[in-house]
């Protein structure tokens, strides 16, 4: 599978990366948080890690750390804006349940 970017992030994330020097792409994973368990990290990528997976997709790279490659693969990012809002949303095919303010999730394995 892979992690992929909507047309208006992909947008979103060539804007960044443009104006950013040093910037060499998307990294995008999970980390331990909020009341359900995992929560999205995105920030640009200032360097390749050991380990990380790299998806690229119209010329943006997207790194993904392996620990968070099982909980991530399949997702698609994409920007939303409404009226004065604007966010990153995260369509994860992993996701079983999202807790009630909407900052974390869990998934089947957690479950188990």
């Amino acid at each position: 599978m892979a992690v992929t970017l909507a047309p208006a992030a992909l947008a979103r994330v060539r804007g960044y990366l443009a104006e950013t020097p040093g910037a060499i792409g998307l990294r995008f994973g999970v980390k331990r948080t909020g009341c359900s368990g995992w929560g999205y990290v995105a920030d640009l990528a200032k360097e390749a890690r050991e380990g990380d997976t790299v998806f690229e997709q119209d010329g943006v790279r997207i790194h993904v750390d392996a620990d968070s490659l099982a909980l991530v693969d399949g997702t698609e990012i994409d920007f939303l804006k409404q009226g004065l809002n604007e966010q990153f949303v995260f369509r994860n095919p992993n996701v079983a349940g999202e807790c009630g303010c909407g900052e974390s999730f869990t998934t089947q394995a957690d479950a188990a």
